[in-house]
């Protein structure tokens, strides 16, 4: 995923193994992420699914956020070893930004990264409110379903102005509207701020407001009906790992689209292309270590996988305790 070629024409001999050292390095991760995070993401993302498609009934505010945040690390998981295996500098034809397909590629990329910090974000307001209000159904299952319906509309509704600027970009400058709007970085800045900054700004929010009402004990505490306690465990683990793999990625970008990257200067361009490589494979890991993380903290997922494998194991005819044991959860 690395080329040095550029670097056999030149008699510094550091630069040439700071390069070679990239390349190695960038190898690595790639090689990892192939072997061990690919197939694990793929796997645990499709159990997290299942899962929860086959326990509707039991379907609580949180689930219907992280199955949305599953299927979008399906798809950012499916793209990853393209990205891996064939990024800009290989001179791969696939990866070209002219090409077609990497545009497609790329907006199919925007609309999981969008989904996934959305989803992080209402998921955070969701639980304030449920915190504040509960009983009071705004964050219920059936609405946060219409949510998410939402976030995937608007994630594509985001993306087509960033494909309207990738679109003219390519195609030719006979057409007075696209030669207007040549403009890469005016679509990566549109990422940068509908993305990262609006969700930093309504996750801080809410984490305020959760931070606030937790501190003042009412009578609504004892509320039976309110989330299970590891909710909020799992609410803390999911937003700070979410920025933490995303924030490298988006300060790449937003250097990218701020600052003027052209430089004759080898060296830097190859120094801002690993750390962009890096940036990358962070944001990659949210495919695989969210589902993780939800099935080590969710105390209720492996009840639930339970039921799904006793289901699997009795086939169709089900089993004759599965209707005792779905009415003992709901109650």
């Amino acid at each position: 995923m690395w080329s040095c070629e550029d670097f056999n024409y030149t008699d510094n001999i550091e630069d040439q193994h700071l390069c070679h050292e990239f390349h190695l390095v960038l190898f690595v991760f790639a090689l990892f992420y192939l072997i061990i995070c690919f197939p694990t993401g793929l796997c645990y993302n499709v159990q997290l699914v299942l899962v929860n498609l086959y326990n509707k009934a039991t379907m609580t505010m949180p689930d219907v956020y992280f199955v949305n945040m599953a299927i979008a690390g399906l798809i950012i998981n499916a793209l990853a070893p393209v990205y891996l295996l064939g990024p800009a500098y290989t001179k791969w034809s696939l990866w070209n930004f002219g090409n077609e397909v990497y545009i497609t590629l790329l907006i199919l990329f925007n609309v999981s990264s969008l989904v996934i910090m959305y989803s992080t974000t209402l998921l955070s307001l969701d639980y304030y409110i449920e915190c504040a209000l509960p009983r009071t159904y705004m964050s219920s299952v059936y609405n946060t379903k219409h949510v998410c319906g939402f976030v995937w509309g608007g994630a594509v509704l985001t993306s087509f102005s960033s494909l309207l600027f990738y679109i003219c970009n390519h195609i030719s400058t006979k057409i007075i509207e696209c030669s207007k709007m040549q403009n890469r970085e005016a679509a990566d800045a549109i990422m940068v701020l509908i993305g990262y900054v609006v969700p930093v700004l309504a996750v801080t929010y809410a984490l305020a407001l959760i931070l606030h009402i937790r501190k003042e004990e009412t009578p609504l505490d004892q509320d039976s009906g309110r989330l299970d306690p590891s909710v909020h465990k799992l609410l803390i683990a999911t937003v700070c790992t979410q920025f933490l793999l995303w924030t490298p990625y988006y300060i790449i970008l937003m250097v990218k689209t701020f600052t003027n990257v052209k430089s004759n200067d080898l060296t830097y361009i190859r120094t801002l292309q690993f750390i962009e490589g890096l940036a990358n494979f962070l944001a990659f890991s949210s495919s695989f270590v969210m589902p993780l993380l939800h099935r080590n903290i969710n105390k209720n997922f492996h009840s639930k996988l339970q039921r799904l494998l006793k289901k699997l194991h009795c086939g169709g005819q089900g089993c004759a305790h599965e209707s005792s044991l779905v009415r003992q959860v709901m109650t």
